[in-house]
């Protein structure tokens, strides 16, 4: 705890703005900080203030953040400023507080606490199966879109019986409904829930259960939240449930940094707690200490057009810096090239090294030219979102038999595991076992025992299929009496799975072995860390860990991230490519006002992202289907303060400077086209060009809407293409008359 004096010091290091939310009284409270102004400094002093008052005890606070990277550096400032008194916090991510509350009253939800949670590549797993039973195949109905169907459904708090109620509009939505019934059906038989699941069940437990909750509600006296402009259905349900008998609710966020509408987030929340909270007090931090004032009054500039906003404007005391960098380039190459050579004249400065810079992107498909001029010049970098660690075969082969001795009846890891290495055990064994589970009215796990009882699976087989239940009960076993390190190696290295890559001596054998070491190494880390390590609580660990979570700063090599990646970060130097019509803004979002100003707002995160200097690039042109197609200057470009700018123009062999006016003309061109005063023109529309169909792209039809290019045929006015709509029906179109646009 902090002394009187000690206090008074870290008072008086907050400026008013933070400083008044710090000391506020009781009652609901919602700081509105700008990027940049120090809202991890304004949540842990406000908790530092209410421990150093006594206005509550560690036990009775939460605080509740979206990244273990936030939640992390909150602990780590606590420690600094109250020592170990803050120890029984609850402080983690809103997914981690779930699934606290789960483990604890799991029985209360049909689960038992050993329950396993499943990533997006288990719930595939279980859908791929769901489609099996139902003999539908996955080209008529894909596992990913019914995934992202069920996630929506439950981040906005629909369960699979509402669900089910309620989508009518189609036989492919009424097939969606059947298979979200399903899903939840097979999640827990199998002892599991999916990620959503850790935001949903809580709010049902707590609408069930009303002595659970009130004894949730006497704990946390003291409910704090980070981010809260990202929070969607269930998170916002969750706080209003625990926070409805005290009320001291603190929540800090900006409707101006709000970009996940797409995965659930809902900008209501924020925007309309003073209605859910009357009694609310609004406190504003506006003062920047990450930017100069000319990326801050270029990026005021666009997202001032939003009109879902609360009104505010950053300001700092840092001088005004250079002017905002605008690159045009004629192709995406030459812009990766542009970029490269403004990154090499920096160095050229002696001033920053690889680290200091941040290469945006609205989609991950641009990264690969940039990647190419990257390698080619021979400078280090690093992407965020790439296959994480944990996302690795070899790594979730491991894990998968973790997850299975964890929890025994978890189908989904047994099916990868029970046959690896390969035991001679095949798909059609396995769905004779699973029909012989059905049948029996018993786990698929206990049926393993009796698999020579099993129709159509022979002497052999089923002593192969016994022998692995008997390595499984046996660890299980062992999870009792040894400690977590003994156990993890010597399932390790009895699997054989060391031994098989070994033997194969390959370099991806040889890097693949080194990440298997890694997560053993991992596991004994958090072994060391913990006072009672458990096999589920390592798993829960992994579970929970997200892309930016893995992200150092220490590393010397240029970041590329997409624009939601980025969020939290800040660098010296950032480049946002692709500031184009159809790109950044993307092409969906010019028919809805609401997707338009989130693809604002992540343009603001970008450009706030900036400590020093922002560049903005965009190309005349990029490839699509094969052949070059014009590309047109995004509307965010002329909505910036062209006072602010400075424009370069890349030639063939270099490039100019000029002054930057939102409407000039290019002199490139003999058209009269003043680009960036135009309306979104159908530039997409391929329909009078008929170059080389690229396999994957994303379409939209008028009449049958969005889908995915899979087979193409034909060239010039013949070509024709089939694409399989989101409706689920799958077309071949006369690509002269279908009149598609890229998506």
């Amino acid at each position: 705890m902090p002394t009187n004096d000690r206090f008074t010091t870290l008072l008086n290091a907050l400026n008013d703005a933070q400083k008044e939310p710090v000391l506020h009284g009781d009652g609901p409270v919602l700081v509105l900080a700008g990027a940049g102004s120090g809202k991890t400094r304004v949540l842990t002093n406000r908790i530092a203030y209410l421990l150093h008052k006594g206005a509550a005890t560690p036990e009775s606070i939460l605080a509740v953040t979206f990244t273990n990277k936030a939640a992390g550096e909150m602990k780590e400032r606590l420690e600094r400023i109250v020592g170990h008194s803050f120890a029984h916090c609850w402080i983690g991510t809103f997914h981690s507080l779930g699934a606290r509350i789960l483990r604890r009253e799991a029985e209360l939800v049909d689960l038992q606490r050993s329950f396993n949670i499943y990533d997006d590549d288990d719930r595939s797993s279980v859908i791929k199966l769901i489609l099996k039973e139902k003999n539908i195949s996955t080209d008529k109905l894909a596992p990913k879109m019914v995934a992202y169907k069920i996630s929506n459904a439950k981040s906005a708090f629909i369960n699979a019986k509402e669900y089910n109620e309620y989508q009518k509009e189609s036989d492919i939505e009424r097939l969606i409904a059947e298979i979200y019934l399903r899903y939840e059906e097979m999640l827990r038989q199998n002892n599991a829930v999916d990620f959503d699941d850790l935001l949903m069940l809580p709010v049902l437990l707590f609408q069930n259960h009303p002595e659970t909750l009130a004894f949730y509600q006497n704990k946390f006296t003291h409910l704090l939240v980070d981010e809260y402009q990202d929070t969607n259905r269930a998170q916002y349900l969750l706080l209003k449930l625990l926070a409805q008998k005290h009320r001291n609710l603190f929540v800090v966020g900006d409707d101006d940094q709000s970009i996940y509408r797409w995965r659930g987030a809902d900008l209501r929340n924020i925007l309309d707690f003073e209605k859910d909270y009357a009694d609310c007090k609004i406190y504003r931090m506006e003062q920047n200490y990450r930017s100069t004032k000319n990326i801050l009054a270029a990026a005021h500039s666009v997202i001032v057009n939003n009109m879902g906003r609360h009104t505010k404007q950053l300001w700092t005391e840092k001088q005004n810096g250079a002017k905002v960098q605008v690159l045009e380039a004629q192709s995406e190459r030459g812009e990766a090239e542009f970029v490269i050579e403004k990154i090499q004249a920096e160095f050229l400065r002696e001033k920053y090294q690889s680290r200091d810079f941040a290469i945006l992107y609205r989609t991950n498909a641009q990264s690969r030219a940039l990647e190419d001029a990257l390698r080619r010049a021979g400078i280090a970098y690093m992407i965020i979102g790439g296959t994480r660690f944990y996302e690795r075969k070899e790594v979730k082969d491991i894990l998968a038999y973790f997850k299975v001795v964890s929890n025994p009846l978890d189908t989904i890891s047994m099916n990868r595991i029970i046959n690896y290495p390969l035991r001679g055990i095949g798909e059609m064994t396995l769905a004779k076992l699973r029909q012989h589970a059905l049948e029996q009215n018993k786990a698929f796990f206990d049926v393993l025992g009796d698999a020579e009882k099993v129709p159509g699976i022979g002497d052999r087989v089923a002593q192969k299929i016994k022998d692995f239940q008997r390595l499984i009960r046996k660890y299980i076993d062992m999870k009792e009496q040894f400690s977590l390190t003994e156990l993890v190696n010597s399932l390790v290295e009895e699997t054989g799975i060391l031994q098989n890559y070994k033997a194969e001596g390959t370099p991806d054998s040889i890097s693949r072995i080194e990440n298997i070491r890694e997560l053993l190494n991992a596991m004994h880390e958090y072994a060391q860390n913990q006072d009672n390590a458990t096999l589920e609580g390592f798993l829960e660990e992994v579970s929970l860990i997200a892309d930016i979570d893995s992200w150092e700063d220490r590393s010397n090599a240029v970041t590329m991230m997409t624009l939601h990646s980025a969020k939290g970060l800040e660098f010296p130097i950032v480049f946002v490519c692709g500031l184009e019509e159809g790109l950044f803004p993307l092409a969906r979002s010019h028919e809805n006002r609401d997707d338009l100003e989130e693809e604002r707002r992540l343009f603001y995160v970008g450009a706030t992202r900036a400590k020093e200097k922002l560049y903005i690039a965009y190309a005349n042109s990029r490839r699509k289907f094969g052949t070059f197609t014009p590309s047109y200057p995004s509307r965010f470009l002329k909505e910036l303060d062209t006072g602010l700018l400075e424009h370069h123009v890349q030639n063939n062999v270099s490039y100019h400077e000029r002054p930057f006016t939102g409407n000039h003309r290019y002199q490139r061109r003999k058209s009269s086209y003043d680009e960036f005063n135009q309306t979104m023109p159908d530039y997409e529309d391929f329909s009078q060009e008929y170059p080389e169909i690229e396999i994957g792209t994303r379409v939209r039809h008028g009449k049958f809407g969005t889908g995915k290019i899979v087979a193409a045929a034909g060239q010039g006015d013949n070509l024709k293409v089939t694409v399989r709509f989101e409706s689920g029906e799958i077309k071949t179109l006369m690509v002269q008359y279908a009149k598609l646009q890229i998506l």
